[in-house]
């Protein structure tokens, strides 16, 4: 009787650690994936915001933003535009072009291109005048070839030294949260592959105890 209760005993323990309900990793999974998520979309705003700034220099561009009111409806304030150099002969009449007017520079229409003086007449879209002076041919910098609203403002952050420092910071964020991610994602991985482990030898254990029990009462038999 005390073997056949022993042996009961053993067969409901045996049943119940089949049983156990496996762990269930909860949120915890979805941390890796947050991270890079997160830390890739910084690191596309910084190359988005950067990239029209920056490409337009490499093929040839000056950039510029606007920040007076002078050339507005047609290109408000807060734009960026793109500057190309050019040919003063080329240039014709109805034209944006950006010239220098001391240490500054200008954006206006041009009304008239006088070649054989070497100026332009120049006007501003939201002026009622003509400019009061000829631009010379030696002060063009060039004709302006694209405008982009609100942008300017990138170029004023990117110009200064904080919003230099805050956009390193803003993308070495984002490259942070990638790292953290990747040893998120490892540490799962590793954790993961230990449980499957600790099953494997937990179910080989068990296979072993059921064959010697069954060698036991082929014996007994």
């Amino acid at each position: 009787m005390a073997d056949k209760h022993s042996e009961k005993n053993n067969k409901g323990k045996t049943g119940s650690n089949a049983n156990v309900p496996k762990k269930k990793p909860g949120l915890l999974i979805y941390v890796p994936a947050f991270c890079s998520l997160i830390g890739t979309l910084m690191l596309l705003v910084v190359i988005a915001a950067a990239l029209p700034l920056t490409v337009p220099n490499f093929m040839g561009y000056d950039v510029y933003n606007v920040v007076s009111g002078s050339m507005e409806p047609t290109i408000p304030i807060g734009s960026i535009i793109y500057v190309k150099d050019t040919d003063p002969a080329d240039i014709k009449s109805g034209d944006i072009i950006a010239f220098k007017s001391g240490d500054s520079v200008i954006m206006h229409r041009v009304k008239e291109n006088k070649v054989v003086e070497g100026t332009f007449v120049t006007k501003g879209d939201a002026n009622e005048a003509e400019d009061m002076n000829n631009v010379p041919y030696d002060d063009l910098i060039g004709i302006v070839v694209r405008h982009i609203p609100i942008l300017g403002q990138l170029l004023i952050l990117f110009g200064s030294t904080f919003g230099r420092i805050c956009m390193v910071c803003f993308a070495a964020c984002g490259a942070l949260l990638n790292i953290l991610g990747g040893r998120f994602r490892d540490e799962l991985r590793y954790e993961r592959e230990e449980e499957l482990e600790r099953e494997r030898l937990l179910a080989e254990a068990m296979k072993k105890k059921e064959e010697l029990k069954k060698e036991e009462n082929d014996g007994t038999g």
